[in-house]
């Protein structure tokens, strides 16, 4: 068993890594029905929650279901992660995550996300200023470093560590990597072998199969995966890597009908939280990846793209069911 502060998980828990404009309510829901055993919001900033913005404020929607479930925030400023933790403590999510690891330039450029790799020590004060201002089991989720001549991810894990964070997720990447090339575990694996360490560490990067998983949890000795990219139209993954743990066998693959099934709830929820419109405008960027692979699929993406009424589009979901009978995916 896994243990975050008071939080018990699963042996070996499988995470939902917190995806900027992908990690909502409604994809964090799916995730939940297909096995994930903890997931995290999208990031948030902390200015933007002082500020009190709006998108900001709608990301701190956290439903009992979801539970445990953990609010991530990111920035470069200590009082403004302090300020940002109490406001997120009121939510009472089950955890506070802190990104140090978003390679994007917008973020970078401010001095938070992997920016802050950088400089260790401002990471320990932006730290140590959340966890004095909350209750909650405070976690991080980092990269390798910087670049491939400033991998630092050994003293960034123990200086975390002596001041009070619960856990570590740790992206198999440099900064200047970004999202290319090859994931490095071994690095992971080094930290989690630290005598002084004693947080459950977690990898991220590259896991997109079952066997991945199942190679990656055996070669590296970490406590648990965070999976990210590869759940993104695809929240079977979870249960399938489960699955093939205990059985050494694979599940079969989704249907088309499955995959409808999954495309009308994220549909039907994320109209339900965000509104008609921006519900079913900022579904649209999934059906690429819910449909991947489907034989002649073009034609009724583009239905799916462009239809703006919820009948329609739930009457072209029935369609897309109705050619598929029988279909066998790959």
């Amino acid at each position: 068993m896994v243990k975050i502060g008071n939080i018990e998980l699963p042996d070996f828990p499988l995470l939902l890594a917190p995806m900027e404009d992908v990690s909502d309510p409604p994809f964090r829901r799916l995730c939940k029905m297909h096995g994930a055993d903890m997931m995290y919001s999208e990031f948030i900033s902390s200015e933007g929650l002082i500020r009190d913005a709006i998108k900001s404020r709608m990301k701190l929607d956290i439903f009992d279901y979801e539970r445990p479930v953990g609010i991530q925030i990111f920035g470069g400023d200590e009082e403004a992660m302090a300020m940002s933790s109490k406001i997120v403590s009121a939510v009472n999510p089950d955890i506070i995550d802190i990104n140090f690891g978003c390679p994007v330039k917008k973020v970078v450029c401010k001095g938070a996300g992997a920016g802050v790799l950088k400089d260790v020590d401002l990471m320990i004060r932006l730290t140590k200023a959340v966890i004095d201002s909350t209750h909650l089991p405070v976690t991080v989720k980092t990269r390798l470093g910087w670049d491939d001549n400033s991998i630092n991810i050994d003293e960034v894990a123990e200086r975390l560590q002596d001041i009070g964070v619960a856990a570590l997720s740790i992206h198999a990447r440099t900064r200047a990597q970004m999202y290319k090339g090859h994931s490095d575990w071994s690095h992971i694996a080094r930290v989690k072998n630290n005598p002084r360490i004693t947080m459950p560490i977690f990898g991220n990067g590259d896991i997109d199969s079952p066997e991945k998983a199942l190679q990656y949890k055996n070669e590296y000795g970490i406590d648990g995966i965070m999976i990210g990219r590869a759940a993104i139209g695809y929240p079977w993954i979870f249960n399938e890597i489960k699955h093939y743990f205990k059985t050494g066998e694979h599940l079969a693959k989704p249907t088309v009908i499955d995959r409808v099934e999954a495309v009308r709830n994220h549909l039907t929820w994320a109209m339900e939280w965000k509104g008609e419109r921006l519900g079913i405008v900022e579904t649209r960027p999934h059906y690429t990846n819910y449909f991947k692979g489907i034989h002649s699929f073009k034609p009724h993406k583009q239905q799916l793209v462009t239809l703006d009424r919820p009948e329609e589009l739930f009457a072209a979901l029935n369609e897309i069911e109705d050619a598929y009978v029988g279909y066998e995916v790959v």
